[in-house]
């Protein structure tokens, strides 16, 4: 089981950014924390919530890469950052597609949310709703687009939140976040993410700022098999975003690594059996038991295995049986629960008898 733990007190990092956030992809521990839980306006990381939705359409068959959405007069209007559709048009979803990741365009977000919603303002209901549903605790959108409304706030941390579950429950769609440039209508726009492509890792997600959110960017780097996420709000300017962001990747890769103690279905230890069939039966971890841990902690980690022994039989395959508790200096101690790998029968009333003789000449080793 990837275990989710903060670090982030303890392996401060100084940044300019009002908000930052840095989330193992694998499991889900925080790596830094600075304004974490704090509302603030996304801007066009917005965006990545409105892909989101269509996304899932997609994936559930609702909607398919060559299906059309009408451009109404209020999406070709919409100002800022535009993907240029014509009014009255139809535009396909794999253009729309590459319109608000590559392009953030307004217009195309827009109309995504009234080709599934009806109208931006349902659209912007039900993706409060799924916000809520993949666990985005705090954030509230009331548009597609990020465009600065009253009550449009969210969390960093939410948006990491958002960001690891795009890459974990669309991996092929998600391919379209590295697209570096595309051209619709004649016009030829570049990808916005400063990081994409260059030796940073990068491969997504999504750019936002306005006047009063400053800049932003929610990133996903990829080395040596071992994925982070990154969502940084709140700086001065195109130059600093880029800047701070690399230099805070470039940290957590540093820092930190991950460690796989142990494989679903390994055995970890083995517990001694009271009045049993078996003496001992061999405890297991349901699933990978993978840590994030700072680099400099990993030598001193302690693992231990606790429990309440011997083990009246009779036990069943899948019993929790013991608590696999991992130390480190200056850290909360993680614990995962172990189980029974096998059966484990009750021995009859003669053999019951000669095993509670036995230990009690003996012990539970005799």
């Amino acid at each position: 089981m990837a275990m989710s733990t903060s670090f982030a007190r303890a392996q401060a990092i100084e940044t300019s950014a009002r908000e930052a956030f840095i989330m193992d992809f694998d499991t889900g521990a925080v790596l830094l924390d600075k304004e974490g839980d704090t509302l603030t306006e996304p801007a066009s990381m917005t965006k990545m919530m409105t892909v989101h939705m269509l996304f899932k359409y997609i994936k559930d068959g609702r909607v398919s890469m060559d299906d059309t959405f009408h451009v109404s007069e209020k999406a070709w209007r919409k100002g800022g950052s535009k993907m240029f559709v014509e009014v009255n048009s139809n535009v396909s979803v794999s253009d729309l597609l590459h319109g608000i990741i590559v392009q953030s365009g307004n217009d195309a977000a827009i109309v995504v949310a009234e080709g599934i919603g009806g109208s931006e303002e349902a659209f912007a209901e039900a993706m409060t709703e799924e916000a809520r549903a993949i666990g985005m605790t705090k954030s509230v959108f009331k548009n597609a687009t990020g465009w600065p409304a009253d009550g449009h706030l969210v969390t960093v941390h939410d948006l990491a939140i958002l960001a690891r579950d795009t890459i974990r429950n669309f991996p092929d769609l998600y391919e379209l976040y590295s697209v570096k440039e595309f051209t619709y209508n004649g016009i030829r726009q570049p990808n916005r993410n400063p990081l994409l492509g260059t030796s940073a890792g990068v491969d997504g997600l999504k750019t936002g700022h306005t006047e009063a959110a400053g800049y932003g960017l929610t990133a996903s780097a990829e080395r040596d098999g071992r994925r982070l996420i990154l969502v940084v709000n709140g700086l001065d300017s195109v130059r600093e975003r880029r800047t701070e962001s690399q230099k805070l990747l470039d940290w957590g890769f540093r820092e930190f690594d991950n460690y796989d103690l142990f494989a679903e279905g390994e055995t970890v230890s083995s517990a001694n059996v009271w009045l049993g069939s078996e003496t001992k039966v061999d405890l297991v971890a349901d699933k990978e038991i993978l840590l994030t841990l700072p680099r400099s902690a990993s030598r001193d980690m302690k693992v231990t295995v606790v429990y309440d022994g011997p083990v009246p039989a009779p036990i069943s395959q899948g019993d929790q049986i013991a608590i696999l508790k991992v130390e480190v200096p200056d850290r909360d101690t993680i614990e995962f629960p172990l189980y029974a790998a096998h059966d484990v029968g009750r021995l009859g009333f003669v053999g019951r008898i000669g095993a509670a003789f036995k230990y009690l000449l003996w012990g539970a080793n005799g």
